[in-house]
């Protein structure tokens, strides 16, 4: 998830976390600042894009590792509050702090190494959007609320609605996704469409609309669906993935990354003379967000490294207006 909801959901498990004589604007800031941490992996640069992409969430967002920092972060917290006799109590509230952030980054598309080092799947489930107000805003509203009364169970009720509100919306997205699934494969199923894999997300910012990207062979279909539909069916558009571009790129360290990172949802472009591989989980045809050149020449490309970034955000422009719309339930075809 973005930087905001993690400040806002580290400072609101803390608070539900902090012992009775914890103040809560102690708890909220230990919290905001915990819940942020696991994110400055950012910040080491693992020598070309493609690496920085498919490292980041790894070690700093593995449960064990988060588990173990917690004691000398606990202490250290428990230091700087004045408060060393309550160290334990410090442990816990970081603790949770820590390991809840990896757990909302796991509801999203990305990829989360929950497991290291005893697995290195990128696990991603895709249910929310990783910017979603929904699911920040009821956090923010209910520390803030916590932090504003002078009495203690107050305080406790208010926080506690809004991490309650908050994790009723990510429990709702996922039994969206799962209606949005069904829908999804019953439409390919009665347009004869065989799939590989299916991909089932939110469109941005929201759980209303649905985007759905099916694989099948040298081909992907991408479709919409919006909760306000009038009637469960999906119309897919069909891609070409052009995998023959990878053939004299075999073995190419970054193609392969990316095509594991992304469980399969690769395409391959040329552009010009350079040989494009994107990551179809995050933006819609044409545009997304994590593409890389990997390769140049024509008409063989040969491998390039290091592989350079070549992806961007779309046209939000045209993409706002018919998110809205569609999202309302109109069946109005996606801006290409």
């Amino acid at each position: 998830m973005d930087s905001l909801t993690q400040l806002a959901l580290g400072a609101a498990v803390a608070v539900a976390a902090k012992g009775p004589r914890t103040p809560v604007w102690q708890a909220a800031w230990v919290g905001a600042v915990a819940g942020t941490l696991p994110d400055l992996d950012v910040l080491v640069d693992h020598g070309d894009p493609v690496s920085n992409m498919v490292l980041h969430r790894a070690e700093t967002h593995a449960l064990l590792w988060l588990t173990l920092a917690a004691l000398p972060l606990g202490v250290l917290a428990a230091w700087l509050m004045r408060d060393g006799a309550q160290w334990r109590r410090w442990v816990w509230v970081v603790g949770w702090a820590l390991i809840t952030h990896p757990l909302l980054d796991a509801l999203t598309v990305y990829g989360t190494r929950l497991l290291l080092p005893f697995s290195d799947h990128p696990w991603g489930l895709g249910s929310v959007f990783i910017v979603d107000p929904l699911v920040t805003l009821p956090l923010l509203v209910g520390t803030g609320w916590a932090w504003a009364c002078r009495d203690a169970a107050a305080a406790r009720r208010a926080n506690a609605w809004g991490l309650g509100l908050a994790l009723a919306y990510l429990g709702w997205t996922a039994l969206a996704q799962q209606h949005v699934r069904g829908v999804a494969e019953r439409s390919l199923a009665a347009q004869g469409i065989a799939t590989d894999r299916l991909l089932v997300t939110p469109a941005p910012l929201q759980s209303v609309l649905w985007r759905v990207v099916a694989v099948s062979g040298d081909h992907f279909y991408e479709g919409f669906y919006s909760l306000r539909d009038e009637a469960p069916v999906m119309h897919f558009d069909r891609f070409e993935r052009q995998l023959a571009l990878a053939e004299p790129l075999r073995g190419h360290p970054p193609l392969d990354a990316i095509a594991r990172f992304s469980h399969g949802f690769y395409k391959l472009s040329r552009e010009g003379d350079s040989v494009r591989v994107h990551d179809l989980r995050m933006g819609q045809e044409p545009g997304y967000v994590f593409a890389f050149v990997v390769g140049r020449g024509e008409p063989v490309a040969t491998p390039l490294w290091p592989p350079t970034s070549a992806g961007g955000r779309g046209d939000a422009r045209a993409g706002l207006p018919w998110l809205w719309r569609r999202m309302g339930g109109e069946p109005v075809p996606p801006p290409r």
